[in-house]
């Protein structure tokens, strides 16, 4: 296969970069007892299960001692590159087709064939989390030889056969063999998949099961005990306990203020966070993305700030109706704030293994501290302008349709105001040595012109108001870009647009005030915001990863990333709240319970994280299986604390 030959500054620049490698308020509502205790303690089970299904033995690397000369390490692929062209000498430049017009990395120079029959053969590490791009060039000439690109998998054993055609005509031929097959690495994700959702589906039938009379009856009969009997009764709802009233009963008496959907998906968004801060098994789309584009990893803290919206509208409607002076509740307002920004500091410094701290290289920015910032603004906004809900439409179907929007446009003027700003700064601020409104990753992206232009305005704001040392060092960008410099993803400018998240969460929250009898008119709102949001994504993006005006990018929380999350958000509260608040189909379990202990869950994860039992020594740190077990064990061991602590009526509120 051949191809265009690349141009010369591209090849000078390939060699001179070397080779490349590859937080809610809690509240004192009660769910059901013996049946949390009993799921809780299934879900734990269901890690034990997955430990013995993934762990035993080793990981199913090949036996390649015979034909190569490297120790392959996770996510790699071995390549041999056999030259079999007399008085060629070859360049092999490789990178990831995933990087975005990004310059080639040089991989190897293999000599020339030192006779007929017998080629020369070098032996490489190739990387097999994306695509990769391989390009062969005549050293001496600098001329393409031939260009393909392949997905290598996990510990596979492959050759590149370089020679002559033998049809007579002087053309070259680069065929890849696969000399040994490589191993599966998603198939532990896909038992731990199967799984949860083996424990999902026995649960759920369980409760179906014990809803009918005569299965319940049969069952008393058979174990003929009154403490089964009490525990049939509580499964049903029956507040066999005080303080555990039926779904029903908790759903006319705490909504609209705690609603249950609110805490559920507070806690699938926690949850994920969990899993992900953890390692997420170390496969790359448990990763953030390297720069534009979303993995699973980009959903879960947008997700977090547009529920944190939600909840400062609700709870700050009920601290004003219970009397509270505005006064007094800005001063509770900059007190959280201030200790969200303190703790957020603290945790983003962890030097209790590397001795004393330096202040000069000290961490600014971080989740906490954009949680805070965010969370004081939105909440000083909603306070300035509050006003009462009006009776009419928590009780008429007249009430006019988009009041809920209308009632709250001096909010929306300034959030308005505020995107203007991200946006001039972002696309108008001259940044010294770069262009003007870039919005690229630098370092080997855009063919190299730009390599200490890592995010545009957002970087150079950061890097000139709190200095290099006090940000970020090891972005994700550095993954395929190979960026040196310094970029925080939880950056000044970055800030505006999670306000922004923060404000369309607020939306949902007055949408499930406004209508709280009207749950048609919920659903068509969360629907009706959906689409809009959606819409405006797709035509910021135009439906690509990077060809679009404004990119979804994480790294720069870009309004396309805002608006595709939101857009998201809205619609699994579409089907979080018919089913948790409306039906009573699923009271939220597991995840409702760090959803109600969301900063303890939060901090806690991140202080222990290198404590037993949530990790320990593995018997193969190469081993997709095991990272994952332990991934997994460590996040639901904080859903069963949680757990522990809800049923203790332990919560930690600032």
């Amino acid at each position: 296969m051949t191809s265009s030959r690349p141009s010369a500054a591209e090849q000078r620049g390939s060699r001179e970069r070397g080779s490349g490698g590859g937080a809610g308020a809690a509240g004192g509502m009660s769910g059901p007892g013996p049946a949390g205790r009993a799921l809780a303690a299934l879900l734990l089970a269901a890690s034990v299960l997955s430990a013995a299904l993934l762990v035993p033995g080793s990981s199913p690397t090949p036996d390649l001692e015979k034909k190569r000369h490297l120790e392959l390490k996770m996510d790699q692929a071995l390549l041999l590159i056999h030259n079999e062209l007399p008085g060629t000498n070859l360049t092999i430049y490789w990178n990831f087709d995933r990087c975005y017009h990004c310059l080639l990395q040089v991989l190897v120079d293999v000599s020339q064939s030192r006779k007929p029959g017998e080629p020369s053969i070098e032996a490489v590490a190739v990387s097999t989390q994306h695509g990769s791009i391989l390009q062969l060039n005549d050293t001496a000439e600098e001329k393409q030889v031939c260009r393909l690109e392949y997905k290598f998998g996990e510990f596979g054993n492959y050759s590149l056969l370089v020679k002559h055609t033998h049809d007579g005509v002087n053309e070259i031929a680069c065929d890849l063999v696969v000399n040994e097959k490589p191993v599966d690495s998603n198939l532990p994700v896909s038992i731990a998949f199967l799984v949860g959702l083996v424990l999902i589906i026995v649960v759920s039938f369980l409760r179906f099961a014990l809803s009918l009379e005569d299965f319940r009856d049969w069952i008393s009969k058979a174990i003929n005990s009154q403490e089964t009997d009490g525990l049939i009764n509580s499964e049903l709802g029956s507040p066999s306990r005080a303080g555990d009233p039926p779904p029903e009963t908790w759903r006319q008496s705490a909504a609209p203020l705690r609603l249950r959907c609110v805490d559920t998906f507070r806690g699938i968004a926690l949850t994920l966070m969990v899993f992900v801060n953890y390692g997420g098994g170390r496969y790359w789309y448990f990763k953030h993305a390297s720069w534009n584009g979303l993995t699973v990893a980009d959903l879960v803290f947008p997700w977090f700030v547009f529920i944190m919206g939600s909840s400062i509208f609700l709870s700050m409607t009920s601290v004003l109706q219970r009397g509270c002076s505005e006064f007094r509740l800005l001063g509770k307002i900059a007190r959280r704030s201030f200790l969200l920004i303190c703790i957020g500091i603290v945790i983003v410094n962890p030097n209790y293994c590397l001795g004393p701290l330096s202040w000069e290289k000290a961490r600014i920015p971080g989740v906490l501290q954009r949680l805070g910032g965010t969370y004081f603004v939105v909440a000083v906004l909603e306070l300035l302008f509050a006003k009462p809900v009006p009776e009419i439409c928590t009780s008429e179907r007249s009430c006019f349709s988009l009041l809920d929007t209308t009632s709250s446009w001096p909010q929306w003027l300034f959030i308005l105001m505020l995107e203007g700003v991200w946006l001039a700064l972002t696309f108008f601020l001259p940044v010294p040595g770069c262009p003007t409104g870039y919005l690229g990753p630098g370092g080997l992206g855009d063919w190299g012109k730009y390599p200490n232009c890592t995010g545009g305005a957002a970087g150079y704001i950061d890097r000139l108001l709190l200095g290099d040392h006090h940000l970020y060092q090891h972005p994700s960008s550095t993954v395929l870009y190979h960026t040196e410099v310094a970029y925080d993803p939880e950056g000044i400018l970055g800030t505006i647009n999670s306000i922004v998240m923060a404000f369309l969460g607020v939306q949902a929250g007055k949408i499930l005030l406004y209508y709280k009898d009207q749950t048609k008119g919920i659903l068509i709102r969360f629907a009706a915001w959906g689409c809009f949001l959606g819409f405006i994504s797709v035509a910021l993006t135009k439906a690509s990863e990077n060809e679009g005006f404004i990119p979804v990018n994480k790294n720069l929380w870009s309004i396309s990333y805002v608006t595709t999350l939101s857009s998201f958000a809205f619609f699994i509260l579409l089907v979080l709240y018919p089913v948790v608040d409306v039906k009573g189909l699923w009271t939220g379990t597991p995840f409702f319970y760090p959803g109600m202990n969301s900063i303890l869950v939060y901090v806690g994860h991140e202080v222990f994280a290198s404590y037993f039992p949530f990790q320990w020594r593995l018997g193969d740190n190469q081993s997709h299986r095991e990272h994952l077990v332990q991934n997994i064990v460590a996040t639901a061991l904080w859903v069963l604390i949680a757990y522990v602590l809800y049923k203790k009526k332990v919560f930690w509120k600032i």
